[in-house]
């Protein structure tokens, strides 16, 4: 009898624990669907805000903007975009971090699709995130 007993509360153990881990998932899925993250480029005279999906929120130019070329303005609110970018993919891994563990197999394949769609800047375009 002690083997069923035993048997019993390991499943129950195990339930309890799978359990755990699917509300943890869930609350990380909440979390990071909520996130933004922000950018800004030339003193802020160009300032981003991007979702966690990647899509661009809100582009703000300051009057600062005119004395661009149309190409250095693309430029810098490429960069500027990247940057919100960056902010999204920390703010995820902060996230992972808080709710599943960086290190479980849910935060592992959670933080290398943000790494994924949002690389960082020097490894997309050869700048830093001082330029």
């Amino acid at each position: 009898m002690d083997d069923i007993d035993a048997a019993e509360d390991w499943l129950e153990s195990w339930a309890s624990q799978v359990d755990e881990q699917a509300q943890r998932n869930v609350e990380l899925a909440r979390r990071v669907a909520g996130l933004t993250g922000s950018g800004s480029g030339l003193d802020s005279a160009v300032r981003v805000t991007v979702r966690s999906s990647g899509q661009l929120e809100r582009l703000e130019l300051d009057d600062r903007v005119r004395g661009l070329t149309g190409a250095d303005l693309a430029r810098e609110i490429t960069a500027t975009i990247r940057r919100a970018e960056a902010d999204v993919a920390a703010r995820v891994a902060e996230q992972v971090r808080q709710t599943v563990g960086a290190d479980s197999e849910t935060g592992r394949a959670v933080m290398h699709s943000f790494e994924s769609r949002f690389p960082p800047r020097d490894e997309r375009d050869g700048t830093h995130d001082g330029a």
